[in-house]
């Protein structure tokens, strides 16, 4: 069982397996040396002849000694082939998803990707460092002890060579059914690893509302799903593998008695009837062994075949194309479905100002987010035109878009490690004084300062951090990065009010040198926006300052109304008290 297209994969990996191959050999070998000269010596006892003991002792020190340098040389000719493969495949795994940009969820989830990279990877680590390397040994093994026992006993030797391939007909069996019942152990295996990390990061909502049970429950008919599965893979290796010991066993069986009967009719030697029954064994252990690895290879086969489907997924095409600085982001006519049916866009055009802030504004689900990750290459397959300057988003290659357009979402992801670390992602080569200003701009540099600087830890998931305090810091990172364009989607959605003036203040400051692009369903952080667009439905349904927007649309109008009662609400006033 070899995959070509594996093996082309990591090519440099088939020099430490042939070399594993190599050393195993020397270790057939020395066994060889030591079972003879054991036979050797007891033969001259039965015979009543002294042996000789210094060269006993010389053969059987240099058996030991190739079966030691057997046992650690191929071990680490095993492991380096195996590293190999895993540095080689979780390489391509990260180059596929750098090409297919920030949109590769839309064709594989994140929890199928880790699961291929860490337990998939794993799985063909055992695939090249002990299956491949026992494949060909187990060739190897029976042809070289069949050339030394041939001469001992010709009839014996011929039995235990014939039969050898009767194991590999037991794995041919097996491999039918084993490759159907690991492609759905793979399949559970991602949909279980999915549920559980959607359950997971959703975890705080589920207990609000309740809902925890219900999907405790689901998590745990799928977790079953999966028991029977595996269950199912344990008792098809643990079937194959008792199979595999019968005809092991039974076929040395078969080649000792060979030799007995041979014996008997004093056709060969006690010495080379003791010879054939230490080494028959020998004839069968290598392809059992390979049967051992055959499952877990082919579990390795069958996350190969998941790995190429990611490995293969259509890449966009390449671009070079690279926007000037001063280009804008526009869109015209869009029209954008994410299944291919319901519409979530429909015929919006609108036009970020090249210098000053513009907004979109709308309800939840009329499509502002839809928006900005349009406009930032993180999504694709819209008709109509998106445009930085007079180019397609589409056109433009991803890695000057992500310079030209920096996007700063509601939940940014602060990285554990430092305040320092967090902000060089930006700007590698930022100076201390350069850090400072982003920090002040973003309204974070006191407590920064106050907690030890710019060297100042930020834990596991920045839980030491405030939401607003994050949400500073993941600015003043966006900051750092210097690009022509800012598109901020949500950005003070679930801070507390203060944090979101201070976000806001910055955003303003921002606004007066780069182009700015704010999502917000609150209208209070836009209003001195040079052009608002409100959504609804997917459709732009009013455009204009917010005084235009008060006179002219009543969408604008009625969510503007809304707002101001709920704050006016939530501050203690009441019409007529």
């Amino acid at each position: 069982m070899m995959d070509k297209r594996l093996l082309a994969l990591v090519p440099g990996a088939m020099r430490h397996v042939l070399a594993t191959v190599g050393w195993q050999w020397l270790g057939l070998v020395g066994n060889v040396l030591l079972s003879w000269e054991i036979c050797r010596v007891v033969g001259a006892l039965l015979a009543g002849t002294a042996p000789s003991i210094p060269e006993a002792a010389l053969v059987l020190a240099l058996a030991l000694l190739a079966r030691l340098a057997s046992t650690r040389l191929s071990a680490r000719e095993s492991f380096a082939a195996s590293q190999d493969v895993k540095g080689a495949l979780r390489r391509r795994i990260y180059e596929k998803l750098l090409r297919l940009g920030p949109g590769y969820a839309q064709e594989v989830s994140t929890a199928e990707v880790v699961q291929l990279s860490v337990e998939g990877c794993e799985q063909l680590e055992t695939y090249f460092g002990q299956y491949l390397p026992q494949l060909f040994y187990s060739v190897l093994a029976p042809v070289t002890l069949f050339c030394v026992v041939a001469p001992a006993c010709l009839p014996a030797a011929v039995v235990l060579l014939v039969c050898v391939p009767l194991i590999p007909l037991v794995i041919v069996a097996v491999q039918k059914v084993a490759k159907r019942i690991l492609s759905r152990y793979w399949d559970q295996y991602a949909t279980l690893g999915d549920s559980f990390l959607e359950n997971l990061q959703g975890l705080t909502t589920l207990k609000i509302y309740h809902a925890d049970a219900e999907r405790h429950r689901r998590m745990n008919e799928e977790a079953e799903h999966f028991r029977v599965v595996t269950m199912k893979v344990l008792s098809m290796q643990l079937n194959s593998i008792i199979v595999m010991d019968v005809v092991a066993l039974g076929g040395a069986a078969a080649g000792i008695s060979v030799a007995l009967w041979q014996l008997a009719a004093g056709a060969v030697t006690p010495t080379a009837a003791l010879f054939v029954a230490l080494v028959s064994a020998d004839f069968f252990l290598p392809m059992r062994q390979l049967g051992s690895y055959f499952h877990v290879a082919m579990n390795g086969m069958a996350a190969s075949e998941k790995i190429f489907r990611l490995l293969d997924l259509e890449e966009p095409p390449a671009r070079t194309l690279a926007p000037a600085p001063a280009d804008a982001l526009s869109m015209r006519d869009v029209d954008f479905s994410y299944d291919g049916d319901r519409k979530v866009l429909s015929h919006v055009t609108l036009e970020v100002a090249p210098r000053g802030m513009t907004a979109v504004v709308g309800v939840s689900g009329s499509g502002k987010s839809t928006v900005a990750a349009l406009l930032s290459g993180h999504e694709h397959g819209w008709t109509g035109d998106v445009l930085v300057g007079e180019t397609g988003v589409d056109q433009v290659d991803p890695a000057a878009l992500s310079r030209h357009v920096t996007m700063v979402a509601a939940g940014a992801h602060v990285f554990s490690g430092t305040v320092r670390e967090n902000l060089l992602m930006a700007h590698p080569e930022a100076t201390d004084d350069q850090l400072w200003a982003a920090l002040k701009t973003a309204r974070l540099d006191g407590f920064v300062r106050e907690r030890g600087g710019l060297d100042m830890a930020i834990e596991q998931d920045a839980a030491n951090l405030s939401g607003g305090q994050r949400q500073r810091l993941a600015l003043a990172r966006a900051l750092l990065h210097d690009s022509p364009v800012y598109v901020f989607d949500e950005a003070t959605s679930n801070i507390d009010a203060e944090s979101e003036e201070q976000v806001m203040a910055a955003v303003r400051e921002l606004a007066r040198e780069r182009a700015v692009l704010v999502i917000s369903h609150r209208l209070a952080n836009v209003v001195d926006a040079s052009c608002i667009y409100v959504l609804r439905d997917g459709r732009v349904v009013g455009a204009g300052t917010h005084g235009e927007l008060l006179a002219n649309c009543e969408e604008y109008g009625r969510l503007w109304g809304e707002q101001q009662a709920l704050e006016a609400y939530g501050r203690g006033e009441r019409h007529g008290a």
